[in-house]
């Protein structure tokens, strides 16, 4: 209160001044009372206009955009002023810090990989990030303060914003049609809601071959299983041969060989996904790694098939030699199963213009058919089912060579047409590829058969 105590010792100040002056004055017009009055009036009145400037410019400040200070005026209204500017200063700081909280809280919203999106009590867009926009189909800025269910039509996703059961997600497609969609949807403040969504189009399709998978392999298992069983019961309850006993031993030893066989993959396949990359500084030549695929490829043929190396000499490949070797041998041991008896198969090491390399085996089989070729390193994935069984396959093959060439940061390539055979290459980048001095050449006949 000391600014209304100021004020009115000044206004009373200001009185007795005018008054005294004009009671002066007063005493050469012989009229002292009357000019005492006059200069009190005239005093006060000064005072009050004076302060009513004052407070204009205040007025005038505050009225204008606050961008330069206050005016510095004393007494009351200089307090004021400054009082005033100090609480806009300080309030517009709060609100820049405020603003600069929630842009970051908007950024951290941004980079989620789910997707947030924001529904007022109208179920309008209030706001979205990028990947809720990808979703579903949304502009982030031309879509705000839409209906949502005007723009995103699934009747799924329409039937449960209707509901408003939201204790379980809901699963439906994205309006683009290429991916599956989870959403959760959260109430928050006076009728909002927080809708969460997320692409579990690889998640589906992860336990969608996780499902495959084990009914693969248990009918893949239970087959010869069935057989075996059978064969048991037979040799228990029926008085056999020799000659039938010796019979059923061979197909009873084919069955467990063939579960051997299974069980071999399965066990390569998990270890593939299980263990760390290969190391990059294990150099493995190549040209051991072709004559060992060979010589298997020999024994599996016995000599039904012509089969020759090519190059390989002048490299060397980092990385695990067991899986190197087994990614090989299997494409030469299938080239071996589905070439019909007299074909060629051929062995090449090449050099890549980029530095890589690649291991090609090339058969003269019966081809595979264009619209099997993407789904050929697909586990248990069998152009004929009943032919690949009575090659000894397990369909299996195919899945190491592609998980051994990811795993040494390659891939594999597959070129076949009907009637012209097929050929298989495992690429390999420049930094797991080196050349050396090419060795001396090797007798003809221990790289051809």
């Amino acid at each position: 209160m000391n600014w209304l105590l100021t004020r009115t010792l000044a206004a009373v100040l200001m009185l007795f001044v005018g008054a005294g002056l004009g009671y002066v004055i007063g005493q050469f017009t012989a009229t002292p009372m009357t000019m005492a009055l006059a200069g009190a009036t005239a005093a006060v009145a000064l005072f009050v206009g004076l302060d009513g400037l004052r407070g204009e410019k205040l007025m005038l400040w505050l009225r204008g955009g606050q961008d330069h200070p206050a005016p510095r005026d004393a007494g009351l209204w200089g307090e004021l002023g400054y009082s005033i500017e100090k609480a806009l200063r300080q309030r517009e700081r709060e609100r820049h810090t405020e603003e600069s909280r929630l842009q970051q809280f908007l950024a951290a919203i941004e980079a989620s990989p789910n997707g947030v999106l924001l529904l007022d009590p109208m179920e309008r867009i209030d706001w979205c990030n990028r990947v809720a926009a990808e979703h579903f189909g949304l502009d982030p800025l031309r879509d705000r303060l839409q209906r949502v269910t005007n723009l995103v039509r699934a009747p799924a996703f329409v039937t449960y914003l209707q509901a408003g059961q939201f204790d379980k997600p809901v699963r439906f497609s994205a309006p683009s049609g290429r991916s599956t969609l989870e959403l959760t949807v959260r109430r928050y403040a006076d009728g909002m809601k927080l809708v969460l969504s997320q692409d579990i189009t690889e998640s589906e399709r992860n336990d969608a071959m996780r499902r495959d998978f084990v009914a693969n392999v248990s009918h893949e298992i239970r087959t010869p299983l069935t057989v075996l069983s059978g064969f048991v019961e037979t040799m228990a309850r029926l008085p056999l041969s020799e000659a039938e006993r010796a019979r059923v031993l061979v197909l009873m030893d084919q069955q467990t060989q063939r579960m051997q066989a299974l069980v071999a993959d399965l066990l390569t396949l998990a270890q593939l996904e299980g263990s760390p990359r290969p190391a990059h500084d294990r150099w493995v030549p190549v040209a051991g790694l072709m004559r060992r695929a060979l010589a298997d490829g020999q024994a599996l043929s016995a000599g039904r098939h012509r089969l020759q190396l090519h190059g390989g000499d002048d490299a060397e490949l980092a990385g695990s030699e067991s899986e190197l070797f087994s990614a090989l041998s299997n494409l030469v041991s299938n080239a071996v199963r589905y070439t019909p008896e007299g074909g060629q198969i051929d062995v090449h090491w090449r050099w890549r213009e980029d530095g890589g390399g690649e291991l090609l085996v090339s058969d003269t089989g019966p081809g595979i058919a264009r619209e099997h070729i993407p789904r050929l390193t697909e586990r248990f994935y069998r152009v004929d089912g009943s032919r690949s069984r009575d090659t000894g396959g397990t369909g299996l093959g195919l899945s190491i060579v592609k998980h051994v060439a990811q795993r040494h940061g390659g891939e594999i390539d597959i070129q076949s047409e009907l009637g012209k055979g097929s050929v298989f290459r495992l690429l390999l980048p420049a930094l797991r590829v080196r050349a050396t001095a090419p060795a001396a050449p090797a007798d003809a006949a221990s790289i051809t058969a």
